[in-house]
């Protein structure tokens, strides 16, 4: 047996009565949970569905994610969790490419009508068969609520093969069109465990989702693995910093994962008010950090100000998502992003697949029981991203004499200035220790003469002082060899972000001066 759904029906069996899921007042106990998922599954069943076949999802970070969730792995179908924020043309090609038979999707609200994008996507998908509203009402043809609402009936998780796929996720289509990662339940298993042993989780622990669920990041590193070590998890539907603030207060949140702005911001609001961040001290034990690079001052504050250990990994959709990680009980260099979990392996390819040197620079390469069985019908793609086995990150880094992870930057994302390569995040890491500045983007800008040419988008602090771009790009000067300094610099009131809190450095353009 190797659905993962079964991890929900051991910890009901083991803690019944414990909380799994809160969202403020509004809670679950395993055992609810669990009887919950049966009624999902039941009803997929009788609409004919089984093992292999999709279930699309959509749904913020509520109670209805996890129900609907295992609800479809415990009938033996694979979810295609989707994110929140897809307009109709998105859900349509999302439905089509995965081949989804059915699509969950939340109502939503008058500022997120998800439910009104969501069928109109559905009517335009080829072979989706069934539109299931979450709650929905008496009008829907099928309503998550009257699933739910209906005696429980036993249901065990239909038995499934390890390298059966469990979960397809949709990589973020920066490079063309998206490509769904095929997740094994071997994959979600093995990371769940490593996540629950990474940050040492107990039954004690209270979990904070404020990562959206339908991402890697937070469904298998809070979600999964809470659900598997009985751990209490708190979803956050919306990420807002001094209501995040008040919620860790509030239900005693031991363990916090985000990306790095998500950093920044609690970093912010924390300066508001010297005794709440006291008491998040009280409360808070461990920091998670990935999905983007975490800069090293930004680390560095956040530490001082809660008084907790902030643990960098590193990993991506189709590694289900941890390779590496940084450990409780060892010394953490900052800016490494860890050794390679236990049972995975990592090596650094030059552009002929060969491997280099210690400490030198190249294509991070993975190889592990995590690592994805391939894009969904995609085979060319699956092919071009292994190479002997070994899956390829698109990720330039470098490991150091004990197995430390540097990542470097996207491959993509590197500058090549007049012959030179520029990495991007060594110019945010030195950039981000202005006192001016709170939030970096570099980006590389064609130049007719030198290839590329090295703009800076920069998002003041709320405090600084009046600062011109001339100002700043004389301090990078300063700080930087010739050939690495930004030449323009433009000063933003906001960064476009992805729906899981990354800069989206695909939409910054010299002309886009202040809000995208």
């Amino acid at each position: 047996m190797h659905n993962l759904a079964v991890n929900l029906e051991r910890s009901a069996a083991l803690f019944s009565d414990k909380i799994a899921v809160r969202m403020a007042d509004t809670v679950f106990t395993f055992e609810q949970l669990d009887k919950l998922a049966a009624n999902v599954a039941q009803h997929l069943v009788s609409l004919g569905l089984g093992p292999g076949d999709k279930v699309a999802l959509s749904c913020p970070n509520i109670p209805y994610f996890p129900i609907a969730y295992y609800g479809i792995l415990k009938a033996g179908c694979v979810v295609v969790p989707m994110n929140v924020l897809f307009k109709p043309r998105e859900i349509a090609y999302h439905l089509n490419d995965s081949d989804a038979k059915a699509y969950l999707c939340f109502d939503g609200t008058e500022e997120l009508p998800m439910g009104t994008f969501g069928q109109e996507g559905f009517r335009h998908a080829e072979g989706c068969e069934h539109f299931v509203s979450m709650p929905g009402n008496d009008s829907s043809a099928h309503s998550l609520q009257a699933w739910l609402s209906e005696a429980s009936k036993p249901f065990e998780a239909v038995s499934r093969q390890g390298d059966d796929t469990a979960v397809i996720l949709y990589t973020s289509g920066t490079t063309g069109q998206p490509k769904g990662a095929e997740l094994s339940h071997t994959n979600m298993i093995t990371n769940a465990m490593a996540s629950q042993n990474l940050m040492r989780l107990e039954y004690s622990d209270t979990t904070m989702a404020a990562l959206p669920l339908f991402h890697s990041f937070g469904q298998t590193v809070m979600m999964n693995a809470s659900i598997l070590t009985g751990a209490t998890v708190v979803l956050v539907p919306r990420f807002e910093p001094a209501s995040v603030i008040e919620q860790i207060i509030e239900h005693r949140v031991t363990v916090f994962a985000g990306v790095p702005t998500m950093y920044i911001a609690l970093q912010r609001a924390s300066e508001a008010c010297f005794e709440k961040s006291e008491k998040v001290r009280q409360s808070l034990r461990l920091g998670i950090s990935g999905g983007a690079s975490l800069p090293v001052e930004v680390l560095r504050q956040f530490e001082a100000t809660f008084g907790l250990p902030v643990l960098e990994g590193y990993g991506l959709s189709e590694t289900a998502p941890v390779a590496t990680f940084n450990h409780i009980d060892s010394d953490r260099l900052p800016g490494s992003v860890g050794q390679p979990l236990c049972g995975h392996m990592i090596k650094i390819v030059d552009l002929a697949g060969n491997s280099v040197p210690t400490g030198e620079r190249g294509e991070v390469c993975i190889k592990s029981p995590s690592v994805m069985k391939g894009y969904y019908n995609r085979p060319e793609a699956t092919e071009e991203t292994f190479i002997d086995g070994w899956f390829k990150s698109g990720d330039i880094g470098y490991l150091d004499e004990h197995s430390n992870l540097f990542i470097v930057d996207r491959v993509k994302d590197m500058i090549l200035r007049g012959g030179y390569n520029v990495y991007p995040r060594e110019i945010e890491e030195v950039m981000v220790c202005h006192p001016a500045i709170e939030m970096v983007a570099v980006v590389g800008e064609p130049h007719e003469r030198l290839g590329e040419e090295i703009h800076a988008h920069v998002l003041l602090k709320q405090d600084a002082d009046v600062v011109e771009e001339t100002e700043i790009i004389a301090w990078c000067k300063e700080q930087l060899a010739d050939y690495k300094y930004p030449r323009r610099v433009i000063i933003r009131n906001s960064f476009p972000m992805t729906a899981t809190g990354k800069i989206l450095k695909r939409d910054l353009h010299p002309s886009k001066n202040g809000d995208a």
